[in-house]
Formats: C-alpha cells, sequence, structure tokens
C-alpha cells in the first residue's frame, strides 16, 4: 500500500463555522477564488466570508473562474492575489474553481511565471496555502494534489504536486442543494468514473479499493434517485461523501483511460466533464473484463451489483451527447493517446486501435 493525503478534511453540517479557526492558522488576508454566481446561490461564500470575517481575516473575491478553466485566469487572478497581498488562497465551487485555486496558489508566489513554466514546474516559490469549499458532489478535488487546466491550445492537462494539497478543506452537502439535475448527474457519474477507474488502475491498491467500493455503494441510491428528480438532503449527503471518497480513491491510483479520452468531447463538443468520462466507461468496462475477468468479477461482487445493473445506471444520467465524428477526425485524434500516462494506468492491454474502435462505434 501507498497512502499519502495531508489536507484536514471537515464535512457535516456547519462544518465552515464550527472549524473556523483553521482558516486562522493560514494567514490574515484570502484571496477567495469563485466561478460566477453558484457560490453565492448555494449559500457557501456567504459561509465563507462569515467564517474568515470572525478570524479577523480580509479577503477580496475573483469569481471570474469558468468550467474547464484556462491557464491565462489562473495567471490573472495569481498575479491580482499577489498585488493585494494574499497570504492564503480559498477555492469554492466544483472542481473547476477548486483546481483553479490549487494553480492561482503558484502564479500568487510566482507571478513572472507562464504557461510553459507553470506546466514544468519551474516553480522559484512554493505556492501559498490553499483552502478549499467543496458546492459539488463529484470532483473531489478537496483531497486532491491534482489541477486540471485548459492551456493557450485549448487542450486540457493535468499536473500533480504535493504542494497543491489544500491545507484545510470543508465539505457542507447542504451547498449542493441548489444545483440543477444536470449538474447533479454530470457530477455524480464522474464519482463513478473516479471510483470505477480507481478500482481498474494498474495503481490500485487495498485502501484504494476500499475508498472505490464505498465510494460506489453509497451513491448508487443517489443517482437513482437524480435520474427520476431530485435527491433527498439525506442522499446528497450520501452522494458528497461518495465524491470525497472517489477524490481519495483517484489521489492514489490516478484515473484510466476513459478521463483522459473525455477530455477530447470536452474540448471539441462541450460536454461537460462527467459525462464526457463516463461516456466512456462501459467501453472501459469491457476491456477489463476481457483482459483479467476474475478481478472484473470480485469489482461487482464489492459494489453489490451486477454488471448489467451498474451499466445501466451509468447510461441513465447521460444524456443525448449528439457527436457525430467523422473518420478522419477520429484518425486524427488517436495519436494523443499514445504514450499516455491514464491510458497505460488501465488494467489492460489498451491500444490505440483500441481507441479508434471506441471512438469509432460510439460516434462514427
Amino acid at each position: 500500500m501507498n497512502y499519502f493525503m495531508p489536507t484536514r478534511l471537515y464535512t457535516g453540517q456547519g462544518c465552515i463555522s464550527c472549524h473556523a479557526d483553521a482558516l486562522r492558522k493560514l494567514g490574515t488576508t484570502c484571496a477567495i477564488i469563485t466561478s460566477g454566481n453558484a457560490a453565492v446561490v448555494s449559500g457557501a461564500l456567504g459561509d465563507a466570508q462569515d467564517a474568515l470575517a470572525s478570524c479577523g481575516i480580509s479577503s477580496f473575491v475573483y469569481n471570474k473562474i469558468t468550467a474547464n478553466p484556462s491557464v491565462s485566469s489562473c495567471i490573472e487572478a495569481g498575479r491580482l492575489a499577489h498585488e493585494n497581498g494574499a497570504q492564503f488562497i480559498l477555492g469554492i465551487g466544483g472542481g473547476s474553481p477548486l483546481d483553479a485555486a490549487k494553480a492561482i496558489a503558484v502564479f500568487a508566489t510566482n507571478p513572472a511565471l507562464d504557461e510553459a513554466g507553470f506546466y514544468a514546474m519551474a516553480w522559484e516559490h512554493d505556492p501559498l496555502p490553499i483552502a478549499l469549499i467543496g458546492t459539488t458532489a463529484g470532483t473531489g478535488s478537496e483531497v486532491t494534489k491534482v489541477a486540471v487546466l485548459t492551456d493557450g491550445a485549448h487542450r486540457k492537462h493535468s499536473i500533480h504536486d504535493d504542494r497543491l494539497y489544500g491545507a484545510v478543506a470543508f465539505g457542507d452537502s447542504r451547498h449542493t442543494h441548489t444545483c440543477p439535475q444536470p449538474v447533479t448527474l454530470s457530477c455524480g457519474v464522474d464519482v463513478l468514473a473516479h471510483a470505477t477507474e480507481s478500482y481498474f488502475s494498474r495503481k490500485a491498491d487495498e485502501i484504494s479499493r476500499a475508498f472505490a467500493v464505498r465510494a460506489i455503494r453509497l451513491a448508487l441510491e443517489p443517482l437513482a434517485a437524480a435520474v427520476e428528480g431530485s435527491p433527498s438532503a439525506a442522499q446528497r449527503e450520501q452522494l458528497y461523501d461518495a465524491s470525497i471518497l472517489g477524490g481519495l480513491a483517484i489521489n492514489t491510483t490516478g484515473t484510466c483511460f476513459p478521463h483522459n479520452v473525455g477530455y477530447y468531447l470536452t474540448e471539441n463538443y462541450d460536454v461537460p466533464h462527467g459525462f464526457a468520462c463516463a461516456v466512456f466507461m462501459p467501453a472501459m468496462l469491457d476491456t477489463v473484463r476481457a483482459y483479467d475477468p476474475a478481478y472484473a468479477a470480485a469489482f461487482y461482487d464489492e459494489i453489490g451489483a451486477s454488471e448489467e445493473a451498474y451499466v445501466s445506471l451509468v447510461k441513465s444520467c447521460l444524456p443525448d451527447l449528439g457527436i457525430h465524428m467523422a473518420a478522419d477526425e477520429i484518425s486524427a485524434a488517436v495519436p494523443r493517446w499514445a504514450n499516455n500516462g491514464s491510458v497505460k494506468n488501465t488494467r489492460a492491454e489498451v491500444t490505440m486501435e483500441d481507441i479508434r474502435t471506441i471512438l469509432t462505434s460510439m460516434f462514427a
């Protein structure tokens, strides 16, 4: 086993106000990173500002983070944080603001850094301390050292570094209650993608599998309810807990090919991240079952669902993506996954021809 996760994690109703003192340790000036109005509507921004004020911490808000955040926006926010003397960064939202907050913490201490230097991790100074507040049940970014950003060429890349862990993270599931059904479903199937890909990672071990299995078992009921309408408050809490467990799982193992192939759908067809990953999950399950049927059978035994039932739930969460790819587009795309870490991480031999076949069967 190989496990490391240094973030202090608090979850439960009112956890931000109950544990506000954890923020006091990070500094006296804070840059709050959010996207648009979601942090306001969910109540998370107000809870955070109240907690900061109770500790005598001054703050300002940068709310220009979009879905699939760009490196350029993180550079802008990081320089703003530097100019305003921020001593720590507080990200509030789903995966996009939380991932952006990690990058902004880097640019705040390295304001002259450019995109190339960021990805090369040529950081002269360590990032500012990071605090994270989740408002969706799906990302798991609260407990990982990963940030996924979109570069200047509109390509998504993940960066992994122990310095990107949050010093503290808060998860109050009440902040997820305002998520509309499409967001709940997209984030929810991202939980299943994280947990399933982690289980079928070549790096999976006893700890990561325990997190992955528990995440799936917790997520099954709330996701089925989300397909029919809206989960109850208790079910949303289950789904948030599942999201954290899924993050803990991939924190050890990383993801498999559905995540990286899914990036292509997000970049080129604006498919939300969770849907873009989960649409490839049935293909991955077919692939790993053929490669190691005993291991695959153990997975379904552990999650308490048959393959048919599990795949059916995943598919019921997905919208009609309406994607059509010409053969030449697929041929042009496939080389990007040669020697890709997520493809190699899959517990099966996945070739470029396999990916071509999957894309052709689904979208041609």
